[in-house]
């Protein structure tokens, strides 16, 4: 990719000495760090890195049924990272994205989660396969589960957040559901709102109070929610 260790570091939200020590093996990636790599490869590439991070053909087939077919027709499923023309023309491969699911969650606002801490690097707990137009960034794609009511009735505990760690300016981000990160109370999910010179992350639910962003309360935007996950009732 005629990348330097910092701009190839940039792009899996690495360190160029994180990325110096795999290149020498002295540190392996971790599984997330394998599903980025694979997802900037692309086909045929992925797959190694895919393997790597536990992937395996049958995971993807379990989440989109189609591949059925293909898998008898070829040893490996082709996925084509491309951008996608204007008309009616059909693609000949499906455009897939594979998306971590990590072990982590992020909590109601004002509740103290211990495991929440870490956006990257978590461990990851699953596998999900979406559609490449779905998640304009694959490399800083991931999805972690909600925990709490803050934002019912538009999430629920336990949905799935799939978020984009490359946009987190939050002036490009106003009215948008975001993934705000404190040093004393982990990750948490929110509704980013800006009124005059002031931003808060506000709740959906009225019983939860807001927060303002300020120095008193340094809450660090980290990721922005493009899409969920939810089981019907």
């Amino acid at each position: 990719m005629d990348l330097t260790q910092s701009a190839f570091g940039q792009r899996v939200h690495m360190s160029a000495m994180a990325i110096s020590r795999w290149e020498r093996g002295t540190q392996e990636p971790t599984g997330e760090s394998y599903i980025g790599l694979g997802n900037l490869g692309g086909d045929p590439l992925c797959w190694y890195f895919w393997g790597r991070a536990g992937l395996r053909n049958e995971d993807l087939m379990r989440v989109m049924p189609t591949f059925s077919s293909r898998l008898n027709q070829a040893k490996v499923v082709r996925v084509q990272f491309v951008r996608a023309g204007g008309g009616n023309r059909k693609l000949k491969s499906p455009q897939l994205v594979a998306i971590p699911v990590l072990k982590c969650v992020a909590s109601s606002l004002g509740e103290k989660e211990s495991d929440t801490d870490m956006l990257h690097g978590s461990p990851v707990e699953s596998m999900i396969a979406a559609p490449k137009d779905w998640c304009p960034n694959p490399a800083a794609t991931t999805c972690l589960r909600v925990k709490g009511n803050s934002m019912n009735p538009l999430l629920y505990d336990g949905y799935i957040l799939v978020a984009d760690s490359s946009q987190t300016d939050p002036s490009k981000l106003d009215g948008k559901i975001v993934i705000a990160w404190h040093k004393d109370k982990g990750l948490t999910v929110s509704r980013l709102q800006a009124y005059d010179h002031t931003e808060v992350l506000r709740a959906e639910n009225s019983a939860y109070e807001s927060i303002v962003l300020n120095k008193k309360h340094a809450w660090k935007i980290v990721a922005k929610v493009l899409w969920w996950i939810g089981k019907a009732p």
